[in-house]
């Protein structure tokens, strides 16, 4: 794709972008910053774009990836609200007791529901867990990258439901 073709297929996407956009973000200055963000991706990236394939398709695609990241960026920012003087029973170690034994059974718990897993998805998970990197799991099972990801994910989503069902977790 050339530049010339890139700012054909922009123009000729950008209300359907914006609309996207509006309705991510359900406020019209967000989605403009969104919509600019995106762009500035795509248009870094537009030599990735295959031929024979939808530009609107690719340029959604980044916008969605891109309200993901900040939204998740938002989240992990607005964690905690609540000031350090409201925190201090919490770091008081006035009314704590050393006792491992909760921690122990929940630890015996969790490790219950990974062996519940499927033998493709759990060792893969075990080993991530172990601190190998993807493409570590991926060389030493001979297995695509993408599918590592992939089993860890499903490996997490049920064991959080096996979780969420003993009661461990909270939902």
């Amino acid at each position: 794709m050339t530049q010339i073709q890139f700012n054909q297929q922009y123009d000729s996407n950008f209300n359907a972008m914006m609309n996207f956009a509006q309705k991510l973000t359900k406020d019209m200055n967000e989605a403009q910053e969104l919509v600019q963000i995106a762009s500035v991706k795509a248009y870094r990236g537009f030599h990735t774009f295959k031929a024979g394939t939808s530009f609107k398709s690719w340029v959604f695609t980044i916008i969605k990836n891109s309200f993901i990241t900040g939204y998740n960026k938002k989240r992990r920012k607005n964690t905690v609200k609540t000031s350090v003087e409201d925190m201090q029973f919490a770091v008081d170690k006035k009314f704590a007791i050393n006792n491992a034994g909760e921690s122990n059974m929940r630890l015996k718990e969790i490790e219950k529901c990974i062996e519940l897993l499927s033998y493709k998805s759990k060792l893969p998970f075990l080993m991530h867990i172990e601190g190998y990197q993807y493409n570590e799991i991926s060389e030493a099972l001979n297995i695509p990258m993408g599918t590592v990801k992939s089993r860890i994910n499903f490996a997490r989503t049920k064991l959080k439901g096996h979780l969420i069902e003993k009661g461990i977790v909270a939902a």
